[in-house]
């Protein structure tokens, strides 16, 4: 049994479509508490993060928007993560992606106070490995994993509290990288599973290595799930969406075996947008996923009607 701690994060500026604001309200709205108590855990809902008021900063990038509100927001929710990690898993509702630049710091912070080694597995179609100086867009919700591995170009954010080594950093189900990401990422030992690695070796290998990994470290597991990982046809509610991604079973199957492990202390639900969904269909799927990663069998799946 875990005792399962529920945040909610409704950024909404780290991209520039309204709407993953809505995201905690829709994961409540689909019964992820009860979802999870289902399963025999326990469960806390803390609320919503509240931050403060943003400052002034500014950086040299024109293109970077809401940079401080995306500061406050980082700040929030570091704060909320790392408070919650001695006292049970949290469960951070998203929100989009920039929400991690918060949700890594915290349990990374968390996990360096106690000496354990930090991991991530990032199942999401992008790497989100731009800086505050290399983005294009200027959609923060682009470099999470940049900042977390300690990648410079983050002024002025404050530091990250300990930088996560890329033999940590797992990118799982990966299809839009952008070149100057590529060429970041040719820099450092983060293993990247994307769909071709997927498609040739399967789902259970490549996953496996990852968390045999882990294990032998007695590190910390964090999983940031991004609506994206999910093919469009099935996860329609998010505004980035690419084609090609994990299917129902596939991705199913990831947490099941996530599950399995025992590693998972840390979750990331981002990029819903309820404005963009089909009857609450991506809610429902993502809360049903949660399931899985947190112990539902193949057999117990209930049947869904969205008619």
């Amino acid at each position: 049994m875990t005792h399962c701690i529920l945040i909610g994060a409704p950024v909404d500026e780290g991209q520039r479509r309204p709407g993953c604001l809505m995201g905690p309200a829709a994961y409540r709205t689909a019964g992820l508490a009860t979802t999870l108590a289902a399963l025999g855990h326990t469960t806390e809902d803390r609320g919503d993060v509240i931050p403060a008021p943003p400052g002034q900063e500014s950086c040299a990038n024109a293109a970077v928007h809401h940079l401080p509100e995306t500061i406050a927001w980082t700040n929030a929710i570091r704060a909320a993560t790392q408070a919650a990690m001695p006292d049970g898993m949290p469960i951070i509702m998203g929100g989009d992606h920039s929400l991690a630049l918060g949700s890594v710091a915290g349990i990374a912070a968390f996990a360096a106070s106690q000496g354990r080694p930090q991991f991530v597995i990032w199942l999401d179609a992008h790497s989100d490995f731009h800086t505050v100086t290399s983005t294009t867009s200027g959609n923060l919700h682009g470099t999470p994993m940049a900042y977390a591995h300690g990648n410079a170009g983050f002024d002025p954010f404050p530091e990250f509290p300990a930088p996560i080594p890329g033999e940590n950093i797992c990118m799982f189900g990966i299809r839009s990288v952008d070149p100057a990401e590529h060429a970041a990422m040719q820099l450092t030992d983060i293993t990247v599973n994307d769909m071709r690695v997927l498609d040739e070796q399967g789902i259970v290998a490549p996953l496996r290595d990852f968390l045999d990994r882990v294990k032998a470290a007695n590190g910390l597991l964090h999983v940031s799930l991004d609506v994206d990982f999910l093919d469009p046809s099935i996860a329609p509610a998010v505004g980035t969406t690419v084609p090609g991604g994990t299917t129902f079973r596939e991705a199913h199957l990831v947490m099941e075996l996530l599950h399995e492990s025992g590693l998972v202390t840390s979750l990331d639900l981002v990029e819903l947008n309820p404005f963009l969904d089909e009857r609450g269909r991506t809610a429902k799927l993502m809360v049903d996923l949660v399931g899985s990663l947190m112990g539902r069998k193949v057999f117990d799946r209930p049947t869904r009607s969205y008619g």
